[in-house]
C-alpha cells in the first residue's frame, strides 16, 4: 500500500461517502450508561469523539453535549446534556487497559473536564500517530480519505447536539466520526505489523518561473 502524505479538498469531494456500518445506541439514562460501559470496558481499543452545540452568539458557549464511543460493531452516543459525565464513563476514560483513539483529543478532554474531573489514560492522538506513516494532513476527513479512499460527510457538524431527539443524520455523523478513528488506528497497526506499505515521495510543487523584462 502506498501511503500518501497529503490530499487536497477537491480530491476528497470526489470520493464515495463512508458511513458507520454497525449498530448505533443512543444513551440517555444512568442504567443505559452502565450497560454500555460494561461492554466497552471489555474492549481493548475504542474510538472516541465528542460534539458540542455550536454557539453563534459572541461570548456564549455550551458544555459538551455528546460523547461518542465506538467499537468495530457498535457505537454508543452518550447524551451528556441529559446524564452528565457519570462515574462509569469516568472509570472507562481512566482505565489504562483500554486504548482510546481519537483526533484532537486535547480539545475533547478540555470540554469533558468542564463536566467532571478525571485523569484520562492510554490515549492515542491520531494527528501525532499518523506522522510515522508520512501523513501530514491533520483533519479526520483527509486522513481517512488518504487511507481508505472514502470521505466522511461533515454536513451535521454545526447542528444542535442538545436537541430533544437526535436526527438520523446526526446519529450517523456522530457514530461515523468515532468509528473512523478506530478504523484508522486498526489499519495503521496492521500496516506497522506487516510492513506492507510505502510512504509516497514528496510531491514537488510546481515552480512558475517569471522572467523579468530587462
Amino acid at each position: 500500500m502506498i501511503v500518501r502524505r497529503t490530499i487536497n479538498k477537491d480530491e476528497v469531494k470526489e470520493l464515495p461517502k463512508t458511513v458507520f456500518p454497525g449498530r448505533i445506541y443512543v444513551i440517555q439514562s444512568e442504567t443505559e450508561t452502565e450497560k454500555a460501559v460494561a461492554y466497552l470496558q471489555s474492549r481493548s481499543v475504542i474510538g472516541i469523539d465528542s460534539e458540542t452545540r455550536p454557539s453563534f452568539t459572541k461570548g456564549q458557549s455550551h458544555k459538551v453535549a455528546l460523547l461518542q464511543i465506538s467499537s468495530e460493531e457498535c457505537c454508543f452516543l452518550f447524551r451528556l446534556n441529559m446524564t452528565g459525565l457519570t462515574r462509569p464513563l469516568v472509570d472507562l476514560l481512566e482505565n489504562p487497559d483500554v486504548i482510546k483513539v481519537g483526533l484532537s483529543l486535547k480539545d475533547d478532554f478540555m470540554m469533558l473536564h468542564k463536566r467532571a474531573p478525571f485523569n484520562q489514560q492510554n490515549c492515542i492522538e491520531l494527528q501525532d500517530y499518523v506522522r510515522q506513516f508520512g501523513i501530514q494532513d491533520k483533519s479526520l476527513q483527509k486522513i481517512y480519505a488518504i487511507l481508505f479512499k472514502e470521505k466522511i460527510s461533515k454536513s451535521q457538524r454545526l447542528s444542535n447536539w442538545e436537541a430533544d431527539v437526535l436526527s438520523d443524520g446526526q446519529k450517523q455523523y456522530a457514530a461515523t466520526d468515532a468509528w473512523a478513528c478506530l478504523n484508522i488506528y486498526n489499519l495503521l497497526q496492521e500496516l506497522k505489523q506487516t510492513g506492507n506499505y510505502e510512504i509516497a515521495p514528496e510531491e514537488k510543487k510546481e515552480e512558475h518561473l517569471i522572467e523579468s523584462d530587462k
